[in-house]
């Protein structure tokens, strides 16, 4: 029997263990997409104790609380912070075969250097000597960054955000670099009730009175041209389905007036709006060669009581069941027919779009450009084992794994980076499976050369970063 989380952990033979270690482990770490607060990085925060640290934010651990009857005084409330903790403790137990167990243990290994398992017995013990370490300054935000070798990390952020703490960053020594990402996901929302309140502050901070279609898109393009001048590479947007439904200019320009003049708009409208919109923010990223993220298919803030009691990003979010082959095919095609279809990340969160999404990457294609369209990585509700496993066969089967861009956190935390790390080790492993199975040969510097370019080298290479090394 093998221990728990030892050094193969989930390499099950010997060439497994030969790629992780002697390839994948020690290559820095290029996340792509996180939710990481950059003022927290500015600022270099120091954390007053675990609790600040592990549990503040994350909606995985919340929902985990929440499914065994846990008060949400103990989660999201006013109870102490190491009563919070201790709540954590009693629920990992009880979180076996979710990717949390893993996570969870993980964390305490790679950054507190803490084997035991986490539990009510051990809960204080543990407690109190992640909080001695918390007082060094290389438990701070950017000491755990260095710890990890985490050597880009790209945050998400609104077009209105000033980017000042991008700005403190770039002028200080750290060497980490912190790039911001562009989520324009409230200029695309016209049937949002804060839509025409969001656009009058866009209006305010570029200086551009927005009152027809061709305002709004100067108002969006000077701020592309802002995020641009502060590193900014890439966008994201996080949509139900993709819109790919027909327009024209003066039918957009026509609806946008009468959202702005607060009238009725009906569905078909919202629809052909968010086409438009979507597909000129397309071109505008095509023109600064940066990357655009399709994440797709979540159903979100479905208990309206609780969202009502704590806030957005409260955990309440599912898998939806959305099509969308047919509206994600028109969308990327109208981009490509125009010549401005940018690079570009599709990303689902039902597993049973990963051939969906697979096979619709590999539709377009450019002279010089690896894999310009991809499949990205097993995202949200499907980043663990199974769902990673899958993603990565579903790729292989359709498409070049070898391609990829491999793995990012999605996380608000700045101890999810050993997510890397999991997925890193189950790559080697189906790659040693596969080996060891007689499916590939036994040439494990080229195989190992294809690990590193799937973790690290890929997406150094497809993303066009400033002045990356």
């Amino acid at each position: 029997m093998k221990n728990f989380i030892d050094n193969n952990f989930l390499l099950e033979t010997e060439f497994a263990q030969e790629l992780y270690h002697e390839y994948a482990k020690d290559l820095p770490i290029i996340d792509y997409h996180n939710h990481l607060p950059p003022n927290e990085i500015a600022a270099n925060r120091s954390f007053e104790n675990m609790t600040k640290l592990w549990l503040e934010g994350d909606h995985y651990k919340w929902r985990a609380m929440r499914g065994l009857g846990i008060a949400e005084k103990y989660i999201t409330g006013k109870s102490s912070d190491e009563e919070k903790f201790d709540k954590w403790a009693s629920t990992v137990p009880y979180t076996l075969r979710n990717p949390l167990y893993h996570w969870s243990h993980l964390e305490l290994q790679r950054y507190f250097g803490i084997e035991e398992i986490l539990n009510p017995t051990t809960s204080s013990a543990i407690y109190n000597q992640c909080n001695e370490l918390l007082k060094k300054p290389e438990f701070s935000t950017q000491g755990l960054l260095k710890s990890m070798n985490v050597e880009v990390i790209c945050t998400t952020d609104d077009p209105l955000d000033d980017l000042s703490h991008h700005q403190k960053i770039s002028n200080s020594e750290f060497e980490t670099r912190v790039l911001p990402t562009f989520r324009p996901d409230r200029i695309v929302d016209i049937d949002k009730k804060d839509f025409v309140g969001y656009l009058e502050n866009l209006s305010k901070i570029t200086d551009i009175k927005i009152f027809n279609l061709e305002s709004l898109l100067t108002a969006a393009k000077s701020r592309v041209d802002y995020f641009h001048e502060n590193g900014c590479r890439l966008s994201d947007h996080g949509l139900p389905h993709a819109y790919g439904y027909d327009f024209d200019e003066k039918e957009a320009d026509v609806i946008l007036k009468n959202r702005l003049a607060e009238k009725t708009i009906t569905e078909a409208e919202i629809l052909k709006f968010k086409s438009a919109i979507l597909f000129y923010l397309g071109t505008f990223y095509a023109e600064k060669k940066w990357t655009m993220q399709l994440h797709l298919g979540p159903l979100r803030d479905t208990n309206k009581s609780l969202l009502e009691k704590i806030g957005i990003n409260a955990g309440v979010d599912s898998i939806g069941d959305f099509q969308h082959a047919i509206h994600l095919a028109n969308f990327l095609n109208r981009l490509n027919e125009k010549g401005s279809l940018p690079k570009t990340i599709l990303y689902n969160s039902n597993p049973a779009d990963n051939e969906v999404f697979a096979t619709m990457a590999g539709n377009f294609s450019e002279d010089g450009i690896k894999g310009k369209v991809q499949f990205g990585a097993a995202w949200w509700f499907l980043d663990q084992k199974e769902g990673i496993t899958k993603q990565i066969n579903s790729l292989s089967n359709t498409g070049l794994l070898s391609s990829s861009l491999g793995m990012l956190t999605d996380s608000r935390s700045f101890l999810s980076f050993p997510r890397h790390e999991y997925y890193r080790r189950i790559l080697c492993n189906i790659f040693g499976n596969d080996i060891k199975n007689g499916e590939l040969p036994n040439d494990i510097k080229w195989i190992g050369k294809i690990v590193q370019d799937i973790c690290y080298n890929n997406a150094k290479d497809y993303f066009n970063f400033p002045n990356l090394g």
